[in-house]
């Protein structure tokens, strides 16, 4: 009898650990999931998106689908299976939102969308947003543009040429070329309007190298470039490409982000990067989480959340950028 009270009691033991196993709690779950994940921007935003998701006692899963609709809904679908509790995401293509939107709202997953809506075809956002003030860092560029030209006497001269760098299938990049364009022919209204080009490309640095570089190549009259564009992996693809083309060395290129014009600044003779509007990435991946953890919690969150920007060049980007620069 007392032998089999013993084994009872073992038996007990057993099931209370494989009980009290089975119960233990695990962290909820956030989702980012990021277009280009593999960009240093997407990089360092999921960083930090990161970081502000473990410090609330959540954990982060972070997902680069590769520029591709379907990887993107596939991951989009793991973190349904898996039961995310909130995602906060950059789409591939903004045509594919109403669709994300919808069927996350059937899983009752809350969603943020970071740098790029998740918007209607009318431009209405479907969920919450956090990203850069697209129009006003626009202007920033082109206002240091403009001043640049004057400054060098390059306004009103026949070679010289300004190139827009666009991603017109993009709503957040529209407003940084039209933000460019507008301060640029305000601040510069000498400059030969018909000298200002555009090119589109897909936010690589590939696709903006051989964008840049057909212009360019359109173009053997122009002797003095000045480029700036929807991104920093483009402004990069458009500094190689006057490299290639023998045309640096008289060229000014504006970056948009700050995050590679670092490198560029740190070049041993220079490079035609002369500066770049600086927005941290930390901002918009820390921002986007705050957001996302108020929706959890029930609290009304707004529907734009909009970082600003400040001019970097050579000589100031290790100050303002702080740690963000090394």
């Amino acid at each position: 009898m007392k032998r089999t009270l013993i084994v009872v009691l073992m038996v007990l033991v057993c099931i209370g650990t494989i009980f009290a196993a089975g119960q233990k709690e695990t962290k909820p779950v956030i989702y980012g999931i990021y277009k280009a994940g593999d960009q240093t921007w997407f990089i360092d935003e999921g960083k930090a998106a990161q970081a502000a998701a473990e410090s609330a006692g959540y954990s982060f899963t972070y997902v680069d689908a590769k520029m591709s609709p379907e990887e993107y809904l596939r991951a989009i679908d793991n973190a349904i299976a898996n039961n995310a509790a909130g995602i906060v995401t950059c789409i591939p293509d903004q045509t594919m939102s109403k669709a994300v939107v919808d069927k996350l709202a059937e899983a009752k997953i809350p969603v943020v969308a970071a740098d790029d809506a998740l918007q209607a075809a009318d431009g209405t956002k479907l969920a919450p947003w956090v990203g850069i003030n697209a129009y006003v860092i626009g202007q920033a560029n082109g206002a240091w543009l403009a001043d640049y030209a004057k400054k060098n006497n390059l306004i009103g001269k026949s070679d010289v040429a300004l190139l827009i760098m666009t991603m017109d299938t993009v709503s957040s990049c529209v407003p940084r070329a039209e933000g460019i364009y507008d301060k640029f022919t305000e601040m510069a209204p000498g400059f030969d309007k018909s000298k200002i080009y555009k090119v589109d490309y897909d936010g690589t640095t590939e696709k903006g190298n051989v964008g840049a570089a057909s212009i360019f190549t359109a173009h053997p009259e122009v002797k003095t470039w000045l480029v700036t564009g929807a991104n920093e992996e483009g402004t990069v693809g458009a500094v190689r490409a006057l490299e290639s083309a023998g045309l640096d060395a008289k060229a000014c290129v504006v970056g948009l982000g700050g995050y590679l014009a670092k490198d560029e600044f740190k070049k041993a003779g220079g490079s035609a990067m002369k500066a770049a509007s600086y927005f941290s990435s930390d901002a918009v991946g820390a921002g986007s989480v705050k957001v996302l953890l108020d929706m959890i919690a029930g609290t009304k969150v707004p529907m734009e959340t909009a970082v600003d920007a400040i001019i970097v060049t050579p000589e100031n980007y290790k100050q303002v950028m702080g740690a963000a620069a090394n």
